[in-house]
């Protein structure tokens, strides 16, 4: 791991992921979850602050990036919900089956480099009862917005800890398994290439 992927990029990924109107989507997702609480990509702790202690019993956090834990703890430490973090492999969750009543995940599928076998490990510790809750950018419907989101991809991932800027974050979803229960698609404010959002929830197929 290079210096700039150790201490550069989290911060940067840290400040791009914490403004204002990233915030209020993330604050539209999060205080849906209940119970038992498997976070992916939990990165710097964002997210901790939208749980309500009131539904939720404990949280997990996933993140390959282990320097940025002291941070979550930090967070942590202001909720009244318990919360522990795993430098895991998002492949091969250290979980038994059907264990987590909600799995959350924001702006975390564009950097996994293969989303579908993680959206499938994802069900496999999902309760049959549970939900998947995200929010995530991705594909644009504009056809040149979405030509230039091809194109920029392979310059952006390099610099963006693996950013795609293409993924239709919905149908990655639907063939992993899951059936999307809620979906809300809109541009947030700024360049449209990153800024737009698929945001909602989703259940284990029957």
């Amino acid at each position: 791991m290079t210096i700039y992927q150790q201490y550069v990029l989290p911060k940067m990924i840290d400040m791009a992921c914490s403004t204002g109107n990233v915030m209020k989507a993330r604050a539209q997702i999060v205080p849906q979850a209940i119970g038992e609480v498997l976070e992916i990509g939990i990165g710097s702790g964002l997210n901790l602050a939208f749980y309500n202690a009131n539904k939720v019993s404990s949280i997990i956090g996933i993140d390959p990036a282990a320097q940025m834990q002291s941070l979550v703890y930090k967070r942590a430490a202001s909720i009244d919900i318990p919360v522990e973090t795993l430098a895991a492999d998002i492949y091969g969750i250290d979980a038994e089956s059907e264990r987590f009543d909600t799995i959350v995940m924001t702006f975390t599928l564009c950097s996994i480099d293969n989303p579908i076998p993680a959206l499938k490990e994802m069900a496999r510790v999902l309760k049959p009862t549970g939900r998947l809750l995200f929010c995530e950018h991705g594909l644009a419907p504009e056809a040149s917005v979405e030509r230039w989101q091809r194109r920029l991809t392979p310059l952006w991932k390099p610099i963006a800890g693996g950013c795609h800027l293409d993924r239709d974050i919905a149908a990655l979803i639907r063939a992993s398994g899951f059936t999307i229960e809620a979906l809300t698609t809109e541009y947030l404010p700024g360049p449209k290439l990153m800024s737009y959002i698929y945001s909602g929830s989703a259940q284990k197929a029957v």
